[in-house]
């Protein structure tokens, strides 16, 4: 794929389109139970919004890589891109909420025109995590971008990146040719700068997601896997895994309809159900904001187009008190996030 669903003119480009095969056949037909009555058996619904903890800014699509189970649609033609307005209006809602970390996200957040400045800016107001998602192969994509490891020492800036395995193969398939060999190279990069080594405090963690339509493995058993494969083959370390789900929306749910996996992979998240997990779901402790200010309850439903469920829509008129509290807008995409020992952006949410 070399192009984004929306480049396509893919009907799944439309969020609403998405959301009518989530709430129809299986579900409509009461085959499968929906996320709402499923939640309702442990008296768990309506699920409401806790203290803000995490504030997750979503500074653009466009991205250096066509990953095929993107949920965001990212893309090179993807321009949407938020600017140094909203940026602002940003900083100040960080500055004056009690939220504990923040997470850049993206498409690649790198390729903002604006990053560095907002990085400096926001690094300034000194949260306890500040995290950057970033993709490692952006790293090497470009000259402009050889010193990102020694700008995110700088700014002691959290990494989190993607990687889809530990060999070419797997990684190549679902990411992109050449993607894997990139990877190692800026995970070499990063540790040379002192990321990911034991006892540092410049952070560096790796994100797994599945390859197929089956949900991943247990996160210890595998964080072990890939640190002992890395550390052998290519000499890197890094500190934490964290497995994620992949939900059934954007690229990811066409490549399910496209393989006739769609019916199969939702009885799996639905069988994997864990009541337990629902009690830890990022969405009640996260605001996500997406590139044009828009509010959310995760990032999973700015990309549903699913609004959080306020009077205050946009970070311009942010007002914790109308957000805290409020019920969360679902969907039964939201099983991805309860499924086994559940998913998050931090990885499972069960021990």
């Amino acid at each position: 794929m070399i192009k984004s669903l929306k480049k396509q003119k893919n009907a799944l480009a439309d969020s609403k389109r998405q959301l009518e095969i989530l709430s129809n056949g299986i579900f409509k037909s009461g085959e499968l139970p929906t996320f709402k009555d499923k939640i309702s058996e442990s008296n768990q619904f309506p699920l409401k919004a806790k203290k803000l903890e995490i504030l997750q800014i979503n500074v653009g699509y466009m991205c250096n890589q066509v990953c095929t189970h993107c949920h965001v649609d990212a893309g090179p033609d993807r321009k949407e891109i938020m600017t140094r307005e909203t940026m602002l209006q940003c900083l100040e809602v960080i500055k004056n909420t009690e939220a504990h970390t923040l997470d850049l996200t993206g498409g690649a957040p790198e390729m903002n025109p604006d990053f560095r400045w907002f990085v400096e800016e926001a690094a300034k107001v000194g949260v306890k995590d500040f995290i950057v998602r970033s993709n490692l192969t952006i790293i090497r994509a470009n000259k402009k971008y050889y010193d990102l490891p020694e700008f995110f020492k700088k700014h002691n800036v959290h990494v989190v990146s993607s990687m889809p395995h530990w060999t070419k193969g797997k990684t190549d398939k679902q990411r992109g040719e050449g993607v894997f060999a990139k990877s190692i190279k800026a995970l070499q990069e990063l540790n040379a700068v002192g990321y990911g080594l034991p006892g540092s405090n410049l952070r560096l963690d790796l994100v797994y997601n599945p390859s197929g339509a089956f949900l991943p493995g247990n996160q210890a058993a595998m964080e072990k896997d890939f640190k002992k494969a890395l550390l052998e083959d290519f000499d890197i370390q890094f500190h934490n895994l964290f497995t994620i789900t992949n939900l059934p929306i954007a690229r990811f749910l066409d490549y399910l309809i496209a393989s006739e996996n769609y019916e199969d992979y939702m009885y799996s998240l639905v069988e994997a159900y864990n009541p337990a997990a629902v009690k830890n779901v990022m969405c009640t402790n996260t605001l996500s904001i997406s590139w044009d200010g828009y509010l959310y309850d995760c990032d999973f439903n700015q990309m549903l187009q699913l609004p959080v469920n306020s009077s205050v829509k946009h970070i311009s008129e942010y007002n914790n008190e109308l957000l805290e509290g409020r019920n969360i807008m679902i969907s039964q995409h939201c099983y991805g996030c309860t499924a086994g020992a559940g998913s998050s952006c931090q990885g499972s949410v069960v021990e």
